[in-house]
């Protein structure tokens, strides 16, 4: 066997790492063969799509879901902000309007949430899906419990947002693009309702009135920016901080 000399030894350091830093987000991503194959299948005519919108494949991703309407936001980041790519119809969710509580009341949940490489499930149950990461430390601060809580395929609802094999493949392409494009993590911002002074007006008596109004500052920052804004807990409400740019 031929021994390699320090030179080349170095060359193949320095070609690995080279490897490492052009991939950086791709490590922590499982895939499947049904992931693979639809991401191989769908990315052509998403860049296409996106193209056609000024918009760049792989760019940063953020989602809102509206629970009364039924709609799923894609929004896709551009140099000055998001930018509405595409609204997905939710083919099934479950509960009424309201956040969730507990494990097994049916409710999905409503908040502020965040996902991440580690929670794209490419295994799922539901042909393809993400955890939303609920409970969050909203959830947690008012001992909300449950587990699993999902945008998923398929278009059935145990408290998660099934919205049919097809959408969620683009949804989900579109996800691990951008994570692996260096996106650490995108948002997804859940509300009862677009959150304007008429809708709240509609439910003034309801007991979830003060905690659609806190959801309903995070949702103006967006509005006014279009850059989703940092989220934190404090007292057990939301406080929001608006960006001016950053990678998620």
């Amino acid at each position: 066997m031929r021994k390699l000399t320090l030179y080349q030894i170095l060359a193949v350091i320095t070609a690995l790492l080279s490897f490492h830093s052009v991939f950086p987000a791709q490590a922590g991503i499982a895939t499947s063969s049904l992931s693979r194959s639809v991401c191989r299948e769908l990315t052509p005519s998403l860049k296409l799509e996106l193209a056609s919108q000024k918009m760049t494949f792989g760019s940063p991703i953020f989602i809102r879901i509206f629970k009364e309407s039924n709609e799923l936001e894609l929004w896709v980041k551009r140099k000055k902000g998001y930018q509405l790519f595409k609204i997905y119809k939710i083919c099934c969710l479950s509960g009424e309007l309201g956040p969730k509580q507990k494990e097994g009341d049916l409710q999905s949940p409503e908040g502020f949430y965040f996902v991440g490489d580690e929670q794209l499930n490419p295994h799922s149950h539901f042909h393809l899906s993400f955890n939303l990461g609920y409970p969050n430390l909203y959830d947690r601060s008012h001992d909300r419990t449950g587990s699993a809580l999902m945008v998923h395929g398929s278009c059935v609802s145990a408290g998660c947002f099934a919205m049919s094999d097809q959408r969620v493949e683009e949804i989900y392409t579109l996800a691990e693009a951008a994570l692996r494009n260096g996106q650490h993590f995108f948002r997804v911002h859940i509300f009862p309702f677009r959150m304007t002074t008429e809708n709240l007006a509609k439910y003034k008596n309801s007991k979830w009135l003060p905690f659609w109004k806190n959801l309903k500052q995070g949702y103006d920052l967006f509005e006014m920016s279009k850059i989703p804004p940092d989220t934190r807990v404090k007292r057990k409400k939301y406080i929001f901080e608006s960006k001016r740019g950053g990678n998620v």
